[in-house]
């Protein structure tokens, strides 16, 4: 059995503007990293069942990056994203409306060249800039 990690954020938006922030490749680029060093310089998004996404994520300083890229397997708007990674990994999001706030809960399958706690962290700083770049008016 896979190992599964979740991060939440309580995000102070409305859904509707969580869900454009968090889809649309205008938005992604300006939150999608886990450090200030990290950047995410371009994303594509094609958020449809069997849609491709390719995040390019790389330091600053140009020394290290990847593409964080997959296929979506089902998108309900406003409410669920879920996605196979391409190294066959799943992961679900979901924004679920709070009085007028979102709960966004990213789960996933854990990988197993880092460690647990090393990948929650990293997957929660990510989701700690969306909400900080969603609240400040994204």
């Amino acid at each position: 059995m896979e190992t599964k990690i979740t991060v939440h954020a309580l995000i102070n938006a409305p859904v509707e503007k969580v869900w454009d922030a968090y889809t649309k490749p205008e938005h992604i680029t300006k939150w999608n990293y886990a450090s200030s060093d990290w950047h995410s310089p371009s994303a594509v998004n094609d958020l449809r069942p069997g849609g491709k996404f390719i995040f390019r994520m790389e330091s600053k300083d140009g020394s290290q990056g990847f593409d964080f890229s997959g296929t979506y397997t089902a998108v309900t708007t406003h409410s669920l994203i879920a996605y196979t990674i391409d190294d066959d990994r799943k992961a679900t999001v979901s924004f679920v409306n709070k009085d007028g706030k979102t709960e966004v809960t990213v789960t996933f399958e854990a990988e197993d060249k880092n460690t647990i706690e090393l990948q929650q962290s990293g997957w929660q700083a990510i989701l700690d800039n969306f909400k900080a770049y969603t609240e400040k008016g994204s």
